[in-house]
């Protein structure tokens, strides 16, 4: 997959092999688990597990998670991206999930939501994706004003592995 979504400030590319540092760093934080179970990463096997599982994703769903680099210094802060669910989410399965993680050290910076409404423009109109989903901990402030900022508006609430969670929806009016 070579598809590479540029912002003002950030640059979107395919996770590769070399962003393994990068990614053990985001999801070894705890800080950044918080709201995902609170279960981060202990070693480099799991991280380069995760990075493999997401290439198997461009591969077998033509999209996924994505590196977020900035363009300024040319450094992974994170990653953002659609995932195809293939698993069931708050009873929706093969539908399109807007996404993103960041690395500590940048959050409250905007890079979250640049990144989430430039892979929700892109879903719209380059995939053609009738609907886009996302989920969030109910706690995750932060998260849900990112959501609710590109758009997005909570539809339901759910338990994600015993995890209370807002279920977020958008139509493409784009269509």
């Amino acid at each position: 997959m070579n598809r590479i979504i540029e912002t003002e400030r950030l640059i979107l590319r395919p996770i590769v092999l070399s962003d393994a540092e990068a990614m053990f760093v985001l999801d070894s934080n705890p800080n950044v688990n918080i709201y995902l179970g609170n279960n981060p990463v202990q070693t480099m096997e799991e991280t380069i597990g995760y990075i493999e599982n997401i290439q198997n994703q461009y591969i077998q769903n033509g999209t996924g998670r994505f590196a977020v680099v900035l363009k300024e210094t040319n450094e992974f802060i994170g990653w953002a991206g659609i995932k195809f669910l293939t698993e069931p989410e708050n009873n929706h399965v093969n539908v399109y999930e807007i996404g993103y993680r960041l690395q500590e050290a940048h959050w409250g910076k905007g890079y979250g939501s640049e990144a989430a409404k430039a892979w929700l423009d892109y879903g719209f109109t380059e995939m053609n994706i009738p609907k886009m989903y996302a989920s969030v901990h109910k706690e995750n402030a932060a998260s849900k004003r990112i959501l609710e900022k590109i758009g997005m508006q909570i539809t339901s609430e759910f338990l994600w592995n015993d995890i209370p969670c807002y279920w977020l929806e958008m139509e493409n009016n784009m269509l």
